[in-house]
């Protein structure tokens, strides 16, 4: 592959795109979960069930959006997708019923990865070259963590500024009116992001030749699932994605047991992203210098021992600082994994020709917990009320965190002598 090396913007514009596309969908649900239920009349089930149809069209799109991005350039790809996305915004702030809004999750789920997913992991690796894969991937989930955490602070001051009546005695009508000014500005923000993304996001002719094929074929796709480090990262990422869907839960236990409003749920919401950018950034500069297939199996180390923190149920009301001493270990783990494990590919000897065909494949399983696990949280939470619920759902991340960590072990004795 050209080893010319790609300028720092397009790793910026890659950041901006791969955290906003997912703003709507999602980053607000984390931010503001105890709104959305309220303000769109859900119980936490059927919100699952909204993620659950946004999986099962992003599973399709994973399948058939992986090979498109071996095809194509990034750049136009991943502004299509924004802007479909971003007006998807449109019909969210008119707070449709429950039939509607779970056909809107199914569109995001369509716009947010067939032509988005596969071509930002690739773009991200092409960006990386030979030797700077952690620091690629480490800084691409850190980055998306701070623009995150960015859009998650911005939409709680909108919120709280345009709730008259104080934040413990707001309406349902002034929630819904502030809320709905936080999901247009996220929505104009989208859009923003995918004009920047068409008219800057280039590769050089040579390189975008390089890293193309002028076909896919299905003997291509018959040698990436030959390759037996597709089948451990499926389990990998399917492990460590079901730690990162758990972390939604973060301000709604803040307010089901720390007994936080509203408004200070959100903000607990708003400091978990924070930890995302710092765990991602530290992340991609130490596995540039050390076993990158080691640090992605202690991140399932340090994400099981944060999660028993939470299932022995030693965390009360009173127990402030244990709360933000445990979230803290807990997102960690988390954020690790999501900042590793695709950086271990190179490891793994896929070709970067066909990380789009990858992606795709390891996607289909790895991400499946966008189909199961918030159905199985809204199930816990429904049916065991309060703490006891929340001791279930973290229970579910340990034994997760346990599986995922014995087949990044497994991935590290067999591909840890590969350097990045």
């Amino acid at each position: 592959m050209n080893e010319k090396k790609v300028p720092w913007y397009f790793l910026l514009l890659l950041i901006l795109a791969g955290e906003s596309v997912f703003i709507l969908p999602f980053v607000l649900a984390r931010v503001f979960r105890p709104t959305v239920l309220e303000v769109f009349d859900l119980d936490n089930i059927q919100l699952g069930i909204c993620f659950s149809v946004y999986g099962i069209v992003a599973l399709l799109s994973y399948l058939f959006g992986g090979p498109l991005a071996d095809r194509f350039p990034p750049g136009k790809l991943i502004a299509a997708a924004l802007w479909m996305t971003a007006s998807g915004g449109l019909v969210y702030a008119a707070f449709p019923g429950y039939t509607v809004l779970k056909i809107l999750y199914g569109y995001w789920g369509f716009t947010t990865i067939f032509l988005f997913w596969a071509p930002m992991i690739k773009a991200t690796r092409v960006w990386g070259g030979p030797a700077s894969q952690g620091r690629a991937f480490g800084f691409l989930d850190g980055g998306r963590g701070l623009v995150g955490a960015l859009f998650g602070a911005l939409g709680v001051f909108v919120f709280a500024s345009l709730i008259p009546s104080g934040n413990n005695v707001a309406t349902i009508s002034e929630n819904k009116a502030a809320f709905r000014q936080v999901i247009l500005i996220s929505s104009g923000i989208v859009a923003l992001v995918g004009l920047l993304v068409w008219f800057f996001m280039k590769l050089d002719r040579k390189t975008e030749k390089e890293i193309s094929l002028e076909k896919i074929t299905f003997s291509k796709i018959k040698a990436v699932l030959r390759l037996y480090s597709v089948w451990l990262l499926m389990i990998i990422i399917l492990c460590a994605y079901v730690g990162y869907k758990i972390t939604d839960v973060f301000s709604l236990y803040a307010h089901d047991v720390m007994l936080y409003n509203q408004v200070d749920s959100a903000r607990v919401g708003t400091v978990l992203l924070f930890i995302r950018p710092v765990v991602g950034f530290l992340t991609g500069i130490l596995a540039d210098r050390s076993q990158i297939t080691l640090l992605l199996f202690l991140s399932f180390v340090i994400s099981f021992s944060g999660a028993l923190l939470f299932a022995f149920e030693l965390i009360t009301p009173s127990a402030t600082f244990l709360f933000f001493i445990s979230m803290t270990v807990l997102a960690a783990g988390v954020y690790a994994a999501r900042s590793l494990y695709f950086a271990v590919m190179k490891s793994g000897r896929i070709p970067v020709v066909l990380t789009g065909t990858a992606v795709g494949l390891v996607s289909v399983t790895g991400f499946t917990p966008d189909i199961f696990t918030g159905p199985m949280m809204g199930y816990l939470l429904e049916h065991a009320p309060g703490a006891k619920g929340h001791q279930h759902v973290f229970w579910m991340l340990a034994l997760f965190s346990l599986a995922g960590g014995i087949a990044a072990w497994y991935y590290y004795r067999m591909y840890g002598k590969s350097r990045n």
